[in-house]
């Protein structure tokens, strides 16, 4: 497991950081609950702050919030109200892209106060799921595309 061996942490976080340090990024939005592991490194080695993308009532204060679909229903999720601004651009953080649902719904949720998704990054993608046709033209940069079985 990535997080379980140190170095291969370490050099995860190291790709994405030499991907995005001369980017002009501001914000690093991680999305509950892996890109809360990944995001905050990124964020301090390219000067940018972190800002949470969380499910429902986990947050304190004043919140915005994106419901998304999911195969058996909604669900939402929600960030500060005031933590990102128009001037700022972000990039959204997380392990992994399979059905695409709350990362299409954390761009949605960023852009909903103005604010650039320069890119979506994940470790692993799995291809076979179709998540990236959710996102239309936003871009998603991806370490590893798992084959699936099937």
């Amino acid at each position: 497991m990535l997080l379980l061996d140190p170095q291969a942490f370490h050099d995860t976080t190291d790709l994405f950081v030499e991907r995005y340090k001369d980017k002009g990024i501001t914000v690093v939005a991680g999305v509950e609950a892996r890109g809360f592991i990944f995001g905050p490194p990124i964020a301090l080695a390219i000067g940018a702050k972190f800002v949470p993308i969380r499910k429902p009532k986990k947050l304190p204060g004043q919140m915005i919030s994106e419901e998304y679909s999911l195969e058996y229903g909604t669900d939402k999720i929600e960030m500060h109200a005031g933590a990102v601004q128009p001037n700022d651009w972000a990039l959204i953080v997380d392990d992994l892209i399979a059905a695409g649902g709350t990362l299409c719904a954390a761009a949605k949720l960023i852009e909903l106060v103005g604010v650039e998704v320069v890119e979506c990054a994940r470790v692993i993608e799995l291809p076979e799921l179709k998540g990236r046709d959710k996102f239309g033209n936003r871009p998603v940069f991806v370490l590893v595309q798992a084959e699936g079985s099937g």
